[in-house]
C-alpha cells in the first residue's frame, strides 16, 4: 500500500522502516535532511516538502502524522488539509488529545477529508516487537488501512476501538495506567534496595517475570536496565510526562471516576522534578513553629 509519512524521528524511522520491509510504498518527509536521508536508506521514497510529499502520492491518498503532540502535529495536519484533495486522509499517530481529533474531524469532514487517530504503542522496541495501534474513526476508512496497521502491530496487536478520537482516548488511559505501574515498580524495589538483605535486584526482576502475577513487558526492561547499571548511579531521578498521565487524571474528574493511584503517580513526577520544593520547606517551618523541632539550616 502506499502511504505518506511525516516525521522521522525514533518512531517514525522505525515505523517506516518496519512497513518498507512489509512491502509497503513509503513516501518519507521529515525537515531534517539527515532525517529523510536515513529513510530513503531504508528503501523509501524521501521528498523535500510536504507540497513533493502530497504530488508523490496517487489518490485516494493516505498521509500518517508522526511529529509532536501540540502545535508542530495541528500545524502539519492544518498545512495537509491545503494541500490534500477530497477522499484522502489523514493519519495522526502522535499523542494527540481526544478533543482536539474530534475538532480535526469536523474541520476536515467539511472538506471532504477523512481522519483517523491512531493511538500507538511500543516506543523504541517497536521496529522488531511491533506496535500495539488503538484505532478511531469511521469504520470503512479504518478497514481500508489495515494493511498498514496489521503490519506495524503484532499479532493481535490492532483493534478499531470506536469513532473519531476514541484511539487516542484508549491510549490516553493506557499511558495513564502506565504511570501507576511505573510507579510500583519503583517503590517496590527502592524497598528492596534499603532492605537489610543484599538482594540482586536484576535477578529479581528476571525471576518475577517467570510465572508471577506481576510480570509484565515493563518488568523486563527493569531487568535490563539493573544489569546495565546495578545502582542506576548514572542517572538522576528526575521524570517527566507526556501530558497523557494528565489528561487521564482530568478525565477522571470530569466523569467522577476515583484514580488515586494515577495521581499519587503522576504527583510524584512533578515532585521529582523539584528541588528543595517551597511545600516542604513549609512542613519544616510548621513543624518547628508549634513544636520547636530543630530545622536544617539552608546553606
Amino acid at each position: 500500500m502506499q502511504l505518506g509519512f511525516v516525521g522521522l524521528g525514533k518512531m517514525g524511522l522505525n515505523m517506516v522502516t518496519r512497513l518498507e520491509r512489509g512491502g509497503h510504498d513509503i513516501v518519507a518527509y521529515d525537515r531534517s535532511a539527515e532525517a529523510v536521508g536515513r529513510a530513503e536508506s531504508m528503501k523509501a521514497s524521501g521528498v523535500s516538502s510536504l507540497e513533493a510529499l502530497v504530488g508523490a502520492l496517487q489518490p485516494p491518498r493516505h498521509v500518517w502524522v508522526m511529529v509532536p503532540a501540540g502545535d508542530p502535529t495541528e500545524s502539519t495536519i492544518v498545512a495537509l488539509s491545503s494541500l490534500l484533495s477530497a477522499g484522502d486522509t489523514i493519519i495522526d499517530g502522535g499523542n494527540t488529545n481526544f478533543h482536539d481529533d474530534q475538532r480535526r474531524a469536523k474541520t476536515l469532514a467539511a472538506k471532504q477529508l477523512h481522519y483517523v487517530d491512531a493511538g500507538t504503542s511500543g516506543g523504541i522496541w517497536g521496529l522488531t516487537e511491533g506496535y500495539c495501534l488503538m484505532v478511531g474513526g469511521e469504520p470503512d476508512v479504518c478497514r481500508r488501512l489495515e494493511p498498514v496497521f496489521l503490519t506495524l502491530a503484532p499479532k493481535d496487536g490492532y483493534l478499531h476501538v470506536g469513532d473519531h478520537g476514541a484511539g487516542h482516548y484508549v491510549k490516553m488511559v493506557h499511558n495513564g495506567i502506565e504511570y501507576g505501574m511505573m510507579q510500583a515498580y519503583a517503590e517496590g524495589f527502592e524497598l528492596m534496595h534499603e532492605s537489610p538483605y543484599t538482594i540482586d535486584l536484576a535477578k529479581v526482576a528476571g525471576l518475577w517475570d517467570h510465572g508471577s502475577v506481576v510480570r509484565s513487558w515493563l518488568l523486563q526492561l527493569a531487568a535490563r536496565a539493573l544489569e546495565d547499571d546495578k545502582e542506576l548511579s548514572t542517572i538522576t531521578g528526575y521524570v517527566e510526562d507526556s501530558g497523557e498521565g494528565r489528561w487521564t487524571v482530568l478525565e477522571g474528574i470530569e466523569h467522577s471516576v476515583p484514580m488515586p493511584v494515577l495521581t499519587a503517580s503522576l504527583y510524584t513526577r512533578f515532585r521529582s522534578r523539584q528541588n528543595n520544593p517551597f511545600g516542604e520547606r513549609m512542613l519544616a517551618a510548621l513543624r518547628n513553629q508549634f513544636g520547636g523541632h530543630a530545622v536544617k539550616k539552608a546553606k
